[in-house]
C-alpha cells in the first residue's frame, strides 16, 4: 500500500464514517504527512503498512530534535495513532506501531481569563452610537454569555435562537448539535440587534438565516471576531492578552468557581471529556486552599475556631 491511496482511504473514512470537522480532517492528514515525507528522506523509504513500532520511535527522536514544541509532538502523535488505528481496523495491519508509543508530557496551562467587572469594562468600550455598536456588544453577551466558540458564533442561526425557552441551537466540533442556555442579558442584546440593526441592512443571498453579519450583509469571519475583540480589549485598557476563546474560558470559570455541577459545564461547553473541563476546577487555587484551612480538622485555624 502506498502512501497517497492510504492517505486518501484514510481521508475518505475521516470525512464519512466519523462525520469529522474540516479542519480536523486537514490537521490529521498534515501530521500523517509529516511522517510521509520523513519516510521520504530514509535511503529506503517505508511504505505506511510496513512501519513498525521502531521506526515510529525514530520518528519522533527526528521531530524532537529538530525542535518541535511538545504540544505539537503530542498532537502528531495522536494523529498518527487514529492513522494507523484505522489501518488497523480497514484489515491493511494487523500490528499498530503507536500502540506503545507515550505522548510527550504537557504541562497543564492554565487559560486566561476575565472577571465579570472586566467583561464589563469592555462592554462599555463599545460606541453604541455606530451600526456595528449593538452587533459587538450582542456578539460579547453571546461569547461570555454562552460560552461558544467562535465557530459556533459566526454560524450561530437565527432559525435555533429560542429565546421563549432561553437555549439556543450550536453545531459544535464534528458538526455536533447541542442546545446552551441563553441568559436574559444576552436575549435582550440579541433582540435589540436583530430587530434595530440588523433588519435595516442589506442581506446577500444565503446569509438571511446568519445571526451575525458583517456590513455587506455576509456572515462575520473568525478574523473579523478576533479584531473586535483585540480593539475593545485595548480600548477597555485590559493589559491581559485575550481572544474571543476567553469569554469561553471565563464563562466557564465563572459557573465553576460559583459552585456549578461539573457535569452541567461540560454539556454547556460541548465537552466530550469531563477531563478536558476539569481545568476548572484549577483556576481559583486560593479560595480552595483558604476552603481547606477554614474548614479542614487538620489545619490550625479550624483549630483555633473551636477554642
Amino acid at each position: 500500500m502506498d502512501w497517497n491511496s492510504a492517505i486518501s482511504d484514510y481521508k475518505a473514512f475521516l470525512r464519512l464514517e466519523r462525520n469529522s470537522a474540516q479542519n480536523t480532517i486537514d490537521s490529521y492528514l498534515r501530521d500523517v504527512k509529516i511522517l510521509q515525507n520523513y519516510s521520504d528522506t530514509l535511503p529506503n523509504p517505508i511504505l505506511p503498512d510496513l512501519v513498525s513500532h521502531s521506526e515510529i520511535q525514530s520518528f519522533l527522536r527526528y521531530i524532537n530534535e529538530i525542535g518541535l514544541m511538545a504540544s505539537s509532538q503530542a498532537r502528531l502523535v495522536s494523529s498518527l495513532r487514529s492513522f494507523f488505528g484505522f489501518l488497523r481496523m480497514s484489515g491493511f495491519i494487523v500490528i499498530d506501531p503507536t500502540e506503545l508509543i507515550e505522548s510527550p508530557k504537557l504541562g497543564r496551562h492554565l487559560p486566561e481569563v476575565l472577571n465579570n467587572q472586566e467583561v464589563e469594562m469592555i462592554i462599555s468600550a463599545i460606541d453604541l452610537s455606530k451600526p456595528e455598536g449593538e452587533r459587538n456588544k450582542a456578539i460579547i453577551e453571546v461569547l461570555y454569555g454562552c460560552g461558544l466558540r467562535v465557530s459556533e458564533l459566526i454560524n450561530l442561526k437565527i432559525s435555533n435562537l429560542f429565546f421563549t425557552d432561553e437555549y439556543i441551537k450550536v453545531r459544535g466540533k464534528g458538526s455536533k448539535e447541542r442546545l446552551v442556555p441563553i441568559g436574559s442579558e444576552a436575549i435582550k442584546q440579541v433582540n435589540i440587534y436583530l430587530h434595530q440593526v440588523r433588519n435595516l441592512s442589506l442581506i446577500q443571498k444565503g446569509f438571511e438565516d446568519f445571526v451575525f453579519l458583517n456590513r455587506r450583509g455576509k456572515s462575520l469571519t473568525r478574523v473579523m471576531i478576533f479584531t473586535i475583540v483585540k480593539q475593545l480589549a485595548q480600548l477597555a485598557g485590559i493589559q491581559k492578552n485575550i481572544s474571543p476563546h476567553t469569554f469561553r474560558h471565563s464563562f466557564a470559570t465563572e459557573l465553576v468557581e460559583r459552585g456549578a455541577d461539573l457535569r452541567a459545564v461540560q454539556e454547556m461547553l460541548g465537552h466530550e471529556s469531563i477531563l478536558t473541563t476539569e481545568i476548572y476546577t484549577h483556576l481559583n487555587r486560593e479560595y480552595l486552599r483558604d476552603t481547606l484551612i477554614m474548614y479542614h480538622p487538620r489545619n490550625i485555624k479550624f483549630n483555633e475556631l473551636k477554642k
